[in-house]
């Protein structure tokens, strides 16, 4: 697999007007895309969300492009959910995102989407990576491409959420909160739950270009849940800046857990005999207890990778319709293609409406096993490796599976960012969690280059 310099999983990402989210980065990112995706139809379309700094690196994107001869169309602020969707109907090579997701106003970032609306691959971007660091990209005055404006494309977004239901209003009588995270969903998001009948209550549908998840969305969740209780509604809706993440909450404030979440759609849609594949997928850091719920009802849960593109992969692989992470990320691709808190939101409360329950009287549909996570940190990444490859550590995983056989589940993961070993151990005896948890991190302590261990969960 190609290695990124600067694209993680989620494109590229960082403080802006420091590299790589300068201008002069996104120009270059710009004009290397261009030659390298951008020629059948020599067309791409760019979408942002509502930071300060989506402007310019907009302007710069445009300039890489039509330097290279390359049409834009400026989609505007719209979700990124929403440029996924419409992407295969605008008759363009690739279409480029401009957000930071649910982090603060001052970061942004750079998603690369391919002409069907799925993310560009590793080994893409990698490319990419390559021409922008050459900079030798050529141009002419008779190669110059055009911008086009276009706000009437979010229409398509917006009736193909509105399909979710065949009924005029689906959710009549159902009291909903909205927190709208001051991002791209600020007018979105009341404008379809109020077609579709709620009683709405928003919140943080202002954005001012630096009030972009600030103490609220799906990050800050206090000022919703106090708003459910205060408005004696149903349920609340968190959604994050670029809206592909969403926190939900019972009528008395209690967030609801992703993983309950993702058993809820599982559910749902396996009732309505709408689930593909009899599959659902989550991420290997899901509780246990989510497979042996969907198991108990008939379905399969198929573990993936950490991150959205890894979820998605496997939908694709096994068949399935509705998959999701833990942290919010939900997929419901009968109506999207990545996660999308506004169709996974309307799907919930389609499933609460038609339950006629309370959503206290719903959630937990499981009790979720104990977790007893411990990271082990390392000096450097050459330590971290050693370890992670010492026979004796392998020889106490293998002694801890066996013990734990029947009872829990146990994941050992590097971290992608620092030098850092995880232990996960899952069971529904919290001694027994501990006792495993301690019996494998115990092997790294002795071991080249250890600095520290910290308890996590």
């Amino acid at each position: 697999m190609a290695k990124n310099k600067w694209f993680g999983t989620d494109g590229v990402r960082g403080v802006a007007n420091t590299f790589p989210m300068t201008a002069d980065f996104a120009m270059r990112l710009g004009s290397a895309a261009a030659q390298l995706i951008c020629t059948k139809q020599h067309k791409v379309a760019i979408a942002k969300d509502t930071r300060i700094s989506g402007d310019m690196l907009e302007a710069a994107l445009v300039a890489g492009f039509t330097s290279q001869g390359i049409d834009v169309i400026c989609l505007g602020i719209i979700p990124t959910p929403a440029l996924t969707f419409l992407t295969p109907s605008l008759n363009v090579d690739m279409s480029v995102m401009i957000t930071a997701s649910h982090n603060p106003f001052k970061d942004n970032g750079i998603k690369l989407i391919s002409a069907d609306g799925s993310k560009l691959s590793d080994t893409t971007t990698a490319q990419i990576e390559q021409l922008i660091e050459q900079n030798q990209f050529s141009t002419s005055a008779d190669k110059i491409g055009k911008v086009y404006t276009d706000t009437s494309s979010i229409n398509l977004y917006k009736s193909n959420a509105l399909k979710i239901s065949s009924s005029p209003s689906p959710l009549q009588g159902l009291k909903v909160v909205l927190d709208c995270a001051n991002g791209c969903f600020s007018s979105i998001l009341p404008d379809i739950f109020a077609s579709m009948g709620a009683e709405i209550s928003v919140l943080s549908n202002t954005p001012n270009g630096t009030n972009i998840n600030l103490n609220c969305g799906s990050q800050h969740t206090e000022n919703m849940c106090a708003k459910v209780i205060s408005s004696q509604s149903d349920i609340g809706i968190a959604v994050d800046g670029d809206g592909d993440r969403i926190i939900v909450c019972d009528e008395h404030g209690n967030r609801i857990d992703g993983d309950q979440i993702i058993a809820f759609l599982g559910q749902y849609y396996h009732q309505n005999n709408l689930l593909k594949g009899n599959t659902v997928v989550a991420t290997i850091v899901s509780n246990p207890a989510l497979d042996r719920f969907l198991a108990n009802l008939g379905i399969s849960c198929i573990r993936s990778a950490v991150g959205e593109r890894y979820v998605i992969e496997e939908m694709q692989k096994y068949g399935s319709n509705i998959g999701g992470e833990e942290s919010g990320h939900m997929v419901v691709s009968d109506y999207s293609k990545t996660g999308d808190a506004m169709i996974a939101a309307l799907t919930i409360c389609l499933g609460l409406k038609n339950s006629g329950q309370k959503m206290s009287n719903i959630f937990p549909l499981f009790t979720p096993m104990l977790k007893k996570r411990v990271d082990s940190r390392f000096s450097d990444n050459q330590s971290m490796q050693i370890a992670f490859e010492a026979p004796e550590f392998k020889s106490a995983i293998a002694a801890a599976e066996e013990s734990i056989s029947g009872h829990g589940k146990i994941l050992i993961r590097k971290s992608g960012t620092e030098p850092k070993i995880q232990v996960w151990v899952w069971s529904d005896d919290a001694d027994l969690a501990n006792t495993i948890n301690q019996s494998i991190t115990s092997t790294l302590t002795s071991q080249a280059g250890f600095e520290q261990t910290k308890d996590v969960l």
